[in-house]
């Protein structure tokens, strides 16, 4: 058997225990599959969904570091945690709701976010109210949260739970964890901790305070395929460390921590927007420093200067972006001043996606815990292929289905899901003649028919050598039960590849 993870997909240490066997005996009771009436209804919603998919998806932007706050001080997470609602699922929901309570009141999407740590009151969480933006995704941030010196922990999650107005709830979505710090650190970082480093490929925001005052802070974000600085708004950035050897149009990506002097390049991860070459410098006292080279570290104030410019540097103005001429010192060769502008403070970023569709299904039950499929990891091979779904938030009630096939399915953690991998002959009796390969979606359905989508597919690719000594037939008789069975043992014999879509 063949296996291809997607690009990043950590390869699991251990592997599958659960023995492989024939299909031809029964079932042990703790693979579950549903009865063939109730299997068969879920197979022609899940075409339905696969030719028209209506899903909805929770996305939360935050910070991966949050300063505590001392006193009565309260440091607000900067930037703000984001929620962001998108799908066509929505919409549909809204409207069964509003045509079943005949009021539009009932179907407007609200939220509340707090700190996992807080009790089951509202009042200790902040409310969010969504706005329908132009490109008809819902947007809310929580601008009033923050972490008080009472609370000891080191690390902590953020909690959304979301309804509908009429009551109804949607359910709980967590963020990744965020680590607590007391200040920016001040010392000169080391690689041998790379806790609070930033490498190559993670995710950054960039901030802009004004004379240091609050409520100035102005976000780099995107709007209309421009870069803009919004008071509202942030967009989290990929940030890659480019080979300074190379032309500037090759632009070649290079693994590692980010150092200052560095040429880096700001990727916009919702738009693919992309800034000039940039040489990133670190500031003290509105200074740019040319000499510094120490990799970069949580909250710190930096400049970006354009490569091979004449001491241009990003810059805001209001809410514009702009580029800013630095001046010289005269006495310091090392120096160049900038002006408050041109002085962004840099943080790590993560993104957590929950994406699910009740279009099909009568849900009554919230739609949470959403399972999060992180890795896949293949044994065994023909009859006795084993798929084990690696992730988060998985439960009993869940199985693994390949496009619209229902797979045997035992639940092992929250952490784990293993399927037999169903025959390509369970995806009709024409897939049996066919000679190139055969991809289909990975998804999870609950047992209310609830529908969990992935960005993984699996895909069975017949073997294209000849079995030696074996005759190639160019004609198929209709009538051939032989060559059935020889194609059959082929596929039996089949490739099995694991693909995650970008």
């Amino acid at each position: 058997l063949l296996l291809s993870l997607p690009a990043g997909a950590a390869v699991p240490a251990e592997p599958l225990t659960h023995p492989c066997r024939p299909r031809s005996r029964s079932p042990p009771r703790c693979w579950l599959r549903s009865n063939p009436y109730q299997a068969s209804l879920f197979r022609d919603s899940v075409r339905r969904y696969l030719q028209l998919p209506a899903d909805q998806t929770v996305l939360i932007l935050h910070a991966k570091v949050a300063q505590k706050s001392y006193g009565n001080e309260k440091r607000f997470f900067c930037p703000p945690p984001c929620v962001y609602l998108s799908g066509p699922g929505w919409k549909l929901k809204q409207e069964q709701i509003k045509a079943r309570d005949l009021g539009e009141a009932g179907f407007r999407v609200c939220g509340y976010m707090g700190l996992d740590s807080m009790g089951s009151s509202l009042m200790e969480t902040q409310k969010l109210s969504f706005e329908e933006q132009p490109d008809a995704k819902g947007f809310s941030c929580a601008k009033a949260l923050y972490i008080s010196d009472t609370d000891k922990r080191k690390h902590f999650r953020l909690v959304l739970k979301l309804f509908f107005s009429n009551g109804q709830e949607i359910g709980t979505f967590h963020s990744k964890l965020i680590k607590v710090i007391s200040k920016p650190s001040q010392k000169k970082q080391s690689l041998k901790n790379t806790d609070l480093c930033i490498s190559s490929g993670s995710k950054v925001s960039l901030f802009n305070r004004l004379r240091s005052q609050t409520v100035s802070t102005r976000y780099l974000s995107v709007e209309g395929g421009a870069f803009i600085a919004s008071a509202r708004q942030w967009a989290a950035f990929t940030l890659h460390l480019a080979d300074e050897r190379c032309a500037r149009s090759e632009f070649p990506l290079r693994e590692g921590y980010i150092r200052y002097g560095s040429v880096v390049q700001l990727v916009c991860t919702a738009t693919g927007v992309t800034l000039p070459p940039l040489i990133i410098r670190k500031v003290m006292k509105q200074y740019a420093m040319l000499d510094v080279d120490e990799p970069i570290s949580q909250l710190h104030k930096c400049a970006f200067q354009f490569q091979g410019s004449d001491r241009m540097y990003l810059c805001l103005s209001t809410e514009k972006v702009i580029q800013f001429q630095a001046s010289p010192c005269p006495k310091e060769a090392n120096r160049e001043l900038l002006n408050d502008g041109s002085c962004w403070t840099i943080i790590s970023t993560e993104t957590v996606e929950y994406t699910f569709s009740e279009s099909l299904a009568c849900v009554r039950e919230p739609v949470s815990p959403v399972p999060l499929i992180a890795a896949l990891q293949l044994t065994g091979g023909g009859d006795v292929a084993m798929l084990e779904v690696q992730g988060e938030y998985f439960h009993a009630h869940l199985k693994v289905w390949f496009g619209d096939v229902e797979a045997e399915t035992m639940y092992r953690s929250p952490k784990s899901l293993v399927c037999v991998v169903p025959d390509v002959s369970a995806f009709g009796s024409d897939w049996r003649w066919l000679r190139y390969p055969i991809t289909v979606p990975l998804l999870l359905i609950r047992d209310d028919g609830l529908i969990y989508s992935s960005s993984f597919t699996f895909t069975y690719t017949p073997e294209q050598s000849c079995i030696p000594g074996q005759q190639v037939l160019s004609d198929a008789p209709q009538d051939s039960d032989k060559l059935l069975d020889s194609i059959h043992q082929e596929f039996t014999r089949t490739n099995f590849h694991l693909f995650m879509q970008s």
